[in-house]
């Protein structure tokens, strides 16, 4: 069976998802679509399912403590998906990526350094850093119309903030909300960079399983993980990883911190121990269930999520061709620029207040986000089609103004 003959996850009704909990279903009135938060409108793996279901039946609810199986699991998935040898000891348990950076910067730099980041990127990377104690530097993304997203990393900007004391950098890889797939000469130079500096690179690689193949994305590059690219990159690099994204399951609080060296080992080892110690056993049993037995699932969700910027594309060309859209390499996560539209700097708000469909403020993803708004199209066809009729009644009301 190929990847695109593998079952692809339907999502459930609108009236069922209404009856969920989570942030995207109880933040907005039930006369809003929800196109917001980085949460797939998919049911979660059996697998994952099943795994948690064995938890909770034999009253296995204590605290995690150590990896267990995921550290094995990931490593077997790394090396499936993209020939990439960990070493199980040098997979890390805590709570989220979030808390993998916290962490990985607090240990790394001392209070007061700089830390470069490179928008429009992910809101919380501005918040993470000053909690970490480091200082906030922007080095925006620059455009590149040979690259497919149109976008690369300003690399001399970061060898000179390197050069001039910048001590890290924390790398979107995947960058959202972009889907750009940083490409291995990039990665290659930027680790020689840091390490010519004494900087470390954080990378935050939680849409690397999302990252689409050629057959729904002809385009996208493979993932690269930072880690593998050289002997540098694993010196200065800690990268982060989570099931969480690709099956869904955010909720359930686990991440991983990935090594390669012993200086980043060493900054593992300066961490307080409950870093680990908070990680929930619920969401370790569910990511050692996704990393080795979830690959069909996530082959057919990104058959869907294919089908779903499909859709996106047609309905864009059809009734907002003034948006322009370029087609993201990974994740269900699209960036669109409302910049022909009249809907201002932020047009996720009028969108909201005007058109019931709840949109990621572009301007959250840094200045250059001004008249962006991101679109999640992990939903079914069904609340794409209504959401996008609703922004064009809103596009076309501004445009008669």
């Amino acid at each position: 069976m190929t990847s695109r003959e593998l079952p692809r996850p339907a999502a459930p009704s609108l009236a069922e998802l209404r009856r969920r909990n989570s942030e995207k279903w109880r933040t907005y009135p039930d006369d809003v679509l929800p196109l917001f938060v980085a949460e797939m409108d998919y049911p979660i793996a059996p697998v994952v399912a099943n795994a948690m279901r064995t938890q909770i039946e034999t009253s296995d609810l204590g605290y995690a403590g150590t990896t267990g199986s995921v550290g094995p699991a990931f490593s077997g998935f790394a090396e499936r998906h993209w020939g990439w040898r960990v070493d199980p000891d040098d997979v890390h348990l805590t709570t989220d990526v979030s808390v993998v950076i916290v962490e990985a910067l607090r240990a790394a730099i001392s209070p007061g350094d700089r830390v470069i980041i490179t928008p429009p990127v992910y809101p919380p990377f501005f918040e993470l850093i000053p909690e970490a104690g480091g200082r906030l530097h922007q080095v925006p993304l620059i455009a590149d119309s040979a690259r497919p997203t149109g976008y690369r990393l300003d690399l001399d900007a970061i060898g000179a903030e390197f050069a001039a004391g910048t001590r890290a950098i924390l790398l979107c890889h995947p960058h959202n909300p972009l889907g750009l797939v940083h490409p291995r000469e990039d990665l290659i130079a930027l680790a020689e960079m840091a390490d010519d500096h004494g900087a470390v690179v954080i990378s935050d690689e939680i849409h690397a399983p999302l990252v689409h193949p050629p057959d729904i994305t002809p385009e996208a590059p493979p993932f690269v993980p930072f880690l593998s690219v050289s002997g540098a990159a694993r010196k200065v690099g800690i990268a982060a990883h989570s099931a969480s994204k690709a099956f869904n399951i955010a909720g359930t609080k686990c991440a991983l911190t990935v090594v390669g060296s012993d200086l980043m080992r060493a900054v593992v080892r300066r961490q307080p121990h409950e870093v680990a110690g908070r990680a929930s056993i619920l969401g370790r049993a569910a990511s050692a269930a996704a990393y080795t037995h979830g690959d069909d699932y996530l082959a057919g969700t990104l058959n869907t999520i294919g089908d779903s910027l499909d859709l996106l594309e047609q309905l864009l060309a059809q009734h907002l061709p003034q948006v322009r859209y370029t087609r993201p390499h990974a994740s269900y996560l699209a960036w669109l620029d409302f910049g022909d539209t009249g809907l201002g700097d932020d047009p996720a708000e009028p969108i909201l207040d005007e058109g019931r469909v709840a949109l990621h403020r572009g301007p959250a993803f840094g200045d250059q986000g001004k008249g962006f708004a991101r679109i999640n199209v992990a939903c079914s066809p069904e609340i794409l089609t209504e959401a996008i009729e609703r922004i064009v009644r809103v596009v076309d009301a501004h445009g008669q103004n």
